[in-house]
């Protein structure tokens, strides 16, 4: 794709629990050399991102830069596809804590000038992005011990990356009480299954470094489901270190299932994450792919 406009560049200050300023302040004086002067625009609250994104989706913008990690880049997708304007790409430049999306398309610290390459040319991969009942996301969807995890890590201030997500989930190996979901796959009956973890995944990895989907695809207009079944503490400690590995895919524990979409049956209200960041809702969740809907600057590979 040809360059055709300046970007707007979205920067979340207090991505990586504002621990990266320095790598923040390098980026940007990086990519200025990349694609000449440029305003960025700094988030100042939670919630911003949707307002600022608006803005500048309704400028005609052709391409949004986010600085920041998972949640960001969530948060800029869900704001394209939510406007229809398909055509505009996303640049993403990670300076979060898990930027695990980037993992799976080739997007890191340590090729981070191809990664500005990219962006200046507007060199993109169209990938699935999905949809979780009204709102888009980029990475996974999961519930479970995923958010005993993520409450643990947010009251664990002095660790981060991905030593913070395993301490904690080793921690929550051993306090975790399960959970009961009933799953149904694209459309069929559900079925009721006692789980540690349910992850619903777009792309590969989450958590830091778990690689929860070896198999997940970005352009197969599919989900990756994998439902990890209740356990004792040392068992839970094996499929956790297998799950760290990328090595659960033959373990009896751990269901797999791929498909356009699922509903999740639950009672009462249920606590979840897309991307990181943690939502609730009455039943049933919906989680869906959304095929080819967005562009994203990547390096070839």
């Amino acid at each position: 794709m040809t360059r055709s406009g300046a970007p707007f560049v979205l920067v979340n200050p207090a991505a990586g629990r504002g621990r990266r300023r320095a790598r923040l302040r390098d980026y940007l004086a990086r990519l200025e050399k990349h694609i000449g002067p440029f305003e960025p625009v700094f988030t100042a609250h939670a919630g911003d991102e949707v307002r600022l994104l608006d803005t500048a989706l309704a400028r005609g913008v052709d391409c949004i830069v986010a600085l920041g990690g998972d949640g960001t880049w969530s948060a800029a997708a869900d704001r394209i596809l939510a406007s229809g304007q398909r055509g505009v790409a996303l640049g993403l430049l990670p300076v979060g804590t898990g930027n695990d999306f980037g993992k799976s398309i080739g997007v890191r610290h340590e090729n981070i000038d191809a990664v500005m390459r990219a962006i200046a040319d507007r060199t993109t991969r169209t990938v699935d992005a999905g949809k979780v009942n009204d709102r888009y996301f980029l990475n996974v969807v999961g519930m479970g011990f995923d958010i005993a995890v993520i409450d643990d890590a947010a009251r664990t201030p002095l660790l981060r990356g991905d030593l913070l997500y395993k301490f904690c989930a080793l921690k929550q190996l051993f306090r975790f009480p399960g959970s009961e979901l009933s799953i149904a796959v694209d459309g069929f009956p559900a079925r009721s299954i006692k789980l540690l973890m349910l992850t619903i995944s777009n792309a590969n990895y989450f958590g830091g470094s778990f690689h929860i989907a070896p198999r997940a695809s970005l352009e197969d207009g599919k989900l990756d489901l994998v439902a990890i079944h209740d356990a004792s503490p040392a068992q839970r400690a094996r499929l956790f270190d297998a799950v760290g590995k990328g090595k659960h895919e033959n373990l009896s524990e751990v269901e797999f299932m791929t498909a356009p979409s699922f509903a999740i049956h639950f009672p009462g209200t249920l606590r979840y994450e897309a991307d990181g960041e943690v939502y609730a809702s009455a039943s049933p969740l919906v989680v869906s792919s959304v095929p080819r809907a967005l562009k994203v600057c990547a390096p070839a590979s």
